[in-house]
């Protein structure tokens, strides 16, 4: 399994650096990444991972057409922030999920860090789906996703896909820092713009 979880590494670093660009074609190359670690995640225990590609296939469909389709009159979707009504929500949800989650993988046999698995699990869910909508925040959570997933990859052996999350942990804050720059770019064209040539 070892040149396949490699691969599999190898095709998410090049997905979610697209992502920072901004580029459209990091939905494909998630939809890849997606198949390749359900293999790699459910021959390693970490059931909740498991399931959540079957998430991230969905949304990263939904996403290629959102980011496409998903602006005003059906235009290229642009950067926005996340609202203290959607984070509010976001947080109820989570928490939900969270404990049903680990509640349920904690009865699996063969199952590795259940709650730590559900947290990381939970978090994603919303990260993901943030990015489809491509609000701003959405890499403040994979930061902290990656912080985490790190050590735990490390006691399970996954070494190519702990060496990915350290990777994906400096992609996440330049994709934090990437966006917000789009996004203060795009919010000033806004407030001043350019004048239609006569």
């Amino acid at each position: 399994m070892a040149w396949f979880e490699w691969t599999a590494a190898a095709v998410t670093a090049v997905s979610v650096y697209l992502q920072t660009r901004e580029n459209i074609w990091n939905w494909p190359t998630a939809i890849v990444s997606v198949v390749m670690y359900t293999v790699v995640y459910v021959k390693s225990g970490l059931y909740s991972d498991a399931g959540l590609q079957a998430y991230f296939l969905v949304t990263s469909v939904y996403g290629w057409y959102h980011w496409l389709r998903g602006g005003r009159g059906h235009s290229t979707l642009e950067i926005s922030r996340t609202s203290a009504r959607v984070w509010a929500w976001c947080l109820v949800l989570g928490v939900a999920f969270w404990y049903l989650d680990a509640s349920l993988t904690s009865r699996i046999k063969g199952v590795a860090f259940p709650y730590v698995d559900a947290a990381t699990t939970t978090v994603s869910l919303i990260a993901q789906w943030m990015i489809t909508r491509k609000l701003l925040e959405n890499w403040l959570l994979w930061i902290v996703v990656n912080v985490v997933y790190v050590p735990v990859l490390l006691l399970k052996g996954l070494y190519p896909t702990a060496l990915l999350y350290a990777v994906m942990l400096l992609i996440a804050i330049k994709g934090y820092v990437d966006w917000r720059r789009s996004y203060n770019v795009t919010r000033s064209r806004a407030s001043f713009p350019v004048p239609a040539a006569a």
